[in-house]
């Protein structure tokens, strides 16, 4: 089962392109980061912090983006209004301008809302509201999402007070769900707990290195979003 590629809002955006080629050439210090007792979302957010210095700057997104099955094209158009949101707020005062790589230890100033509750203010992973994506949404199968659940449990979360982080789930799920379901068009419930602490895409670099191929698959939300 194969979707569209997601339409994004910034992508073509000629400010954010010149941002990020600019950013691309900058050199940056490195962070201190506690391996050890990281958070849920510090571990999602690591993957792509390919020299694992603490921080992320945007070829290493693009990077991450095309080892879990995107095309180059997609990955850079991903990454722009990822940087160009979350930089900003994870960025330390002392950091060097412009404030587009990523610092993992602050990741969770940037945690967005219309989501499900899984990760607390601080990015700890919280089991019981993981549960309750399945008791809640998983109708057709108690281990897994259909496309169709996905797009309702979004709805089911979505702030009607805070209407610009509607956009952020649509993006990450449609991602996810569009590489890691499988053919049957199942996301299947170890793969969404892969999510939260960024096991999901170990395991979908492994899969296109074995495979070689670029596919990059997502869900389309038009119709009913």
């Amino acid at each position: 089962m194969r979707a569209q590629r997601p339409s994004l809002a910034a992508a073509g955006n000629p400010v954010l392109a010149l941002l990020f080629l600019w950013v691309l050439s900058w050199g940056h210090v490195t962070a201190e980061i506690d391996i050890a007792n990281m958070t849920a979302l510090q571990k999602h957010v690591s993957f792509f912090d390919r020299n694992k210095d603490g921080i992320i700057t945007p070829s290493e997104t693009i990077e991450g983006i095309v080892a879990i099955g995107c095309d180059y094209a997609f990955a850079r158009d991903f990454a722009s209004p990822v940087h160009a949101g979350l930089g900003p707020k994870t960025s330390p005062k002392d950091a060097p301008l412009p404030h587009l790589s990523i610092y993992i230890k602050n990741i969770y100033k940037g945690m967005h809302g219309s989501d499900t509750g899984a990760l607390d203010a601080k990015g700890r992973f919280v089991p019981a509201k993981f549960e309750e994506i399945f008791s809640k949404h998983a109708k057709n199968r108690p281990d897994a999402l259909t496309s169709l659940e996905v797009k309702e449990m979004i709805l089911a979360n979505r702030d009607p007070d805070d209407p610009q982080s509607w956009a952020a789930p649509i993006q990450e799920w449609g991602l996810i769900y569009g590489l890691a379901s499988d053919k049957n068009g199942y996301f299947h419930k170890d793969s969404v707990r892969g999510i939260y602490d960024g096991s999901v895409f170990v395991k979908l670099e492994e899969e296109r290195a074995s495979s070689q191929s670029t596919v990059c698959r997502s869900l389309s939300f038009r119709s009913t979003v």
